[in-house]
């Protein structure tokens, strides 16, 4: 019983198969030899192209009228989604791009802002001191006035000083005429030129205690002045920067 061969039924399908193909080849090679099958099939072809096309149009005129979506409306509902997609894509990113460049520039804002307001409190700070400076040349021109009011009231004394000298002077020659007359003149005459010998006298030591006076106060001045002439440089080169 084992010795005998079992049918395999693919083997027999494979076969029958083989010798199906074998003859269509043959059948369509000669059929391709062959010129009116050639024909006929052209013909085939061609009819069964405008049949086709004919179909289609009549398949749109009637979905047109039914108002029903055709293929080709499909494959345009289609590439017109992608596209919207794509577009969707395109203005999301577009939009995200936005939102970073907005937030940039308000970073940028918000830093020109600081800055200026930065630059508002250093010229007001800037404006608060030049109005101190402002003040304190002011009041330096008041003590430069007041110093230069002081050095005409000097040159002033010094010239009553020089007068008053010129009188002394002749005062003296006076009292040397009078001291070599007085041996010539009568005792009246001569206590009458005494008399006013004193009173002159007199006045010139009240002049010369005022003028010593008046020295005391003009050095006393000019102390101060000395005084504040360093205080005055140190402002001057900041009122200076300031114009």
């Amino acid at each position: 019983m084992s010795k005998e061969k079992t049918y395999d039924l693919f083997a027999g399908y494979k076969l029958l198969s083989e010798m199906w193909e074998k003859q269509l080849m043959d059948v369509l090679f000669k059929a391709t030899d062959n010129k009116e099958f050639v024909r006929t099939a052209n013909i085939g072809l061609d009819l069964h192209s405008r049949y086709m096309e004919r179909l289609r149009k009549n398949q749109e005129f009637i979905a047109a009228l039914m108002n029903i979506p055709t293929k080709k409306d499909v494959a345009n509902a289609a590439k017109m989604s992608i596209q919207a997609e794509e577009k969707f894509d395109s203005l999301e990113e577009q939009v995200w791009n936005l939102q970073d460049s907005l937030a940039s520039f308000s970073k940028e804002n918000l830093t020109f802002l600081q800055e200026i307001i930065n630059t508002i409190n250093q010229m007001k700070a800037e404006s608060l001191k030049t109005k101190e400076e402002l003040a304190e040349t002011k009041k330096i021109k008041t003590d430069l006035q007041d110093l230069r009011q002081g050095f005409v009231d000097i040159k002033i004394l010094q010239v009553n000083l020089q007068e008053m000298r010129k009188e002394l002077e002749g005062l003296k020659a006076i009292q040397a005429e009078l001291k070599d007359s007085l041996t010539h003149q009568e005792p009246p005459k001569i206590d009458s030129g005494l008399e006013e010998l004193r009173q002159e006298i007199a006045q010139l030591a009240e002049l010369k205690s005022e003028i010593a006076s008046l020295k005391e106060l003009m050095g006393k001045e000019k102390e101060r002045k000395q005084k504040k002439e360093p205080e005055k440089e140190l402002v001057l080169p900041g009122a200076s920067t300031t114009k």
